[in-house]
């Protein structure tokens, strides 16, 4: 066995990355990635310097434009960054912030209270990443200019190049293709986060437009939060008003506003939680401390009045049905996240402060409102009632083996051989003769085939009643085996993938609509833990008999088919795969059923706020406003609603 151990190890094998360069070399590390989630993070921290500078009072309107040639541009109106020579560096400031890592006037609460971009590197990770990055200060009078190219190269230092009386900062820059897998900015995804931004910021207007389509859009709202949660609830059936408290903690300064609803028939819980205007879509203290709060006041309130005849609640059951919206204001000496991108609040102090907040606000609320109070904490002990019973429904079905006959109303259902279940797969099928090519090709020990008799019940607003009794959606229920709604048990999952296999057309993506309604609404926890996918069918089999062999290659795009083309070579032919039911059972384990040659798109909530409306506009009552998205949106050769994709 050959040695390839470096003999000697000495100063000279330790090399030094200068400035930008060790953000082009490990990207990863500052943006979280290089897909389409990593591109937008580049127009997040340009933005959260905008929203920084109109949090502290300056400016009431942030413009984002998408422009012609790929990149993307950010007006504010705010001071204007600093222009003057910075006498640690002899440079320009405004030069540092695009220039080095961990600068900025975030790190000094007489400048900022509470800003986004706290880290210091969001500025200058944007122009590392970029093929070029323009800057226009508007200060003073003067406009500055300065521009950067190939990763942060300075190629024109800072000029004026006229005469203004605004005040702000331009900011434009084009992602570098080299470094992304994808350089498309996307609408819906900006039009969310500005969206977003304009709920957390009363009065403040976001602007975005498109030159390449000539979409304009402008969110601007005086009430904030409330307004985000009856965006949000827009289609459900609320139980009370939006319930809005907001105070500082004397003892850390943070700011806190809560803005909370329930809703009848929803069975989840929705929590969207900010930090500095940060969505913290991992959580943190804050949402730990929401939780505590909450759960104390209402049993606590129980107690008092002698409700539940001394029982306790458990968090669950005071959440279900709960819609909420946090947003902090933390001071930078206070605050800690988790990792460059913020995806989690690690601020010890802001467990106790929002947790006391929300004890204190509620408990007077309810106290004020006691008519309210009691239908609220009836309901919580319904849900508490519906857990146990189907907790112990779930230990019977455990031990009585006619009763877990029964759970299976279908005999459609092909299992899978093993007792594995984290190595096993449900393949819920479209229509009969695609099950049955399914199961002639699968995997007999570790993939299971469930075919779907026509399209599945749409579960955006109905009855539990309904639900339950569609033979469809029950079979898929209990053939996943976690229970769904308030009983689900992500313990008792018979599948560590559920892979949703369609026809790659319109009702194709109609069905994975529908069935991604059902798990978005009743088994989200599948989603979340990454549990649900769906399989990527080829369109093309480009293929030649030469007497001797046929050869064959696959194609899922147009511009798969032109490379398949080239690698046959002359005389081929083609098949156009209308769906699944065209495929022997050969050709669809190889391009769609084996873990070695397929590809699968994992589905994943990375926007929970862009989630919710589609569904509202997707699966909702409102058929003129779902035709309008779908007809301006829709590529059926893209399905990219609900999910990213991963091999």
């Amino acid at each position: 066995m050959s040695d390839n151990r470096k003999p000697t190890y000495t100063a000279d094998d330790i090399h030094v990355m200068k400035g930008l360069e060790g953000v082009r070399k490990r990207p990863a590390m500052y943006i979280g990635s290089t897909n389409s989630q990593g591109l937008h993070h580049l127009v997040w921290e340009v933005v959260d310097n905008s929203v920084d500078e109109a949090l502290s009072g300056y400016g009431k309107k942030i413009v984002v434009t998408m422009h012609k040639d790929g990149s993307i541009s950010v007006l504010d109106e705010g001071r204007g960054i600093p222009v003057g020579i910075n006498k640690d560096t002899g440079k320009p400031a405004v030069e540092i912030v695009f220039t080095e890592l961990h600068s900025g006037g975030k790190f000094n609460n007489a400048v900022y209270k509470s800003a986004a971009g706290l880290h210091g590197v969001g500025a200058s990770v944007t122009n590392a990443l970029s093929e070029w990055l323009d800057i226009n200060v508007y200060l003073d009078g003067n406009i500055y200019h300065l521009r950067f190219e190939g990763g942060g190269k300075l190629v024109v230092p800072l000029e004026i190049i006229g005469q203004t009386k605004r005040h702000g900062t331009f900011v434009r820059f084009k992602p570098d293709k080299s470094i992304f897998t994808t350089v498309e900015f996307k609408w819906d995804t900006i039009a969310s986060h500005l969206q977003e931004s304009a709920f957390l910021m009363k009065g403040v207007e976001f602007v975005l437009s498109d030159e390449n389509t000539g979409q304009n859009v402008n969110y601007l709202y005086e009430n904030g939060l409330v307004e985000y949660i009856n965006n949000v609830n827009i289609n459900k059936t609320p139980m009370c008003e939006v319930l809005d408290f907001s105070d500082t903690d004397p003892e850390t300064n943070i700011d806190i506003e809560v803005a909370f609803q329930y809703c009848n028939q929803d069975y989840n819980e929705t929590i969207y939680s900010y930090v500095n205007n940060v969505r913290t879509r991992d959580g943190g203290t804050h949402e730990t401390g929401f939780r505590l709060g909450i759960t104390k006041a209402v049993n606590d309130f129980a107690e008092n009045y002698k409700l539940g005849k001394g029982k306790k609640l458990e968090g669950s059951d005071i959440r279900e049905g709960l819609t909420a919206v946090i947003s902090l204001k933390i001071p930078e000496n206070f605050l800690e996240f988790e990792g460059q991108t913020k995806g989690k609040l690690g601020t010890p102090q802001a467990t106790a402060a929002v947790s006391n907040f929300i004890y204190n606000k509620l408990t007077y609320y309810l106290t004020e409102n006691k008519e309210f109070a009691i239908t609220l904490i009836n309901k919580c002990f319904a849900s508490q009632a519906a857990r146990i019973a189907a907790r112990k429904a779930k230990e019977e079905a455990r031990t009585n083996k006619k009763t877990k006959q029964n759970l299976i109303l279908s005999d459609k259902l092909t299992p899978a051989q093993s007792k594995d279940y984290k190595s096993n797969e449900l393949f819920i099928v479209e229509g009969d003769s695609a099950g049955g090519t399914a199961k002639k090709g699968r995997d007999r020990l570790h993939q299971a085939i469930l075919p779907l008799r026509g399209k599945p019940l749409n579960t955006d607003s109905i009855s539990i009643e309904k639900l339950v009794h569609n033979e469809e959606i029950a079979t898929i229920i209990n053939t996943i085996g976690t229970g769904f709604g308030q009983s689900f048990d992500l313990e008792d999952l018979k599948y560590g993938k559920i892979i949703i296999m369609t026809d790659a057309d319109t009702d194709g993506a109609h069905i994975q609509t529908l069935l991604l309604t059902f798990f978005y609404h009743y088994m989200r926890q599948l989603i979340v833990n990454g549990h649900i996918y769906l399989a990527v069918p080829p369109l093309y089999r480009v293929y030649k008999d030469d007497g001797k062999r046929v050869v064959h290659e696959y194609a899922w795009d147009d511009e798969g088919l032109e490379a398949a083309k080239k690698k046959i070579g002359s005389g081929y032919k083609i098949s156009r795969y209308k769906g699944l039911g065209e495929m022997d059972a050969i050709q669809l384990k190889e391009t769609t059923m084996d873990p070695k040659t397929r590809m699968l798109i994992k589905v994943d909530i990375e926007d929970p706020f862009l989630v919710e409306k589609r569904v509202n506009i997707l699966m909702g009552k409102d058929t003129s406003v779902r035709r309008a998205w779908v007809e301006e949106n829709v590529d059926f050769s893209k399905i990219d609603t609900f999910i990213k994709e991963v091999k």
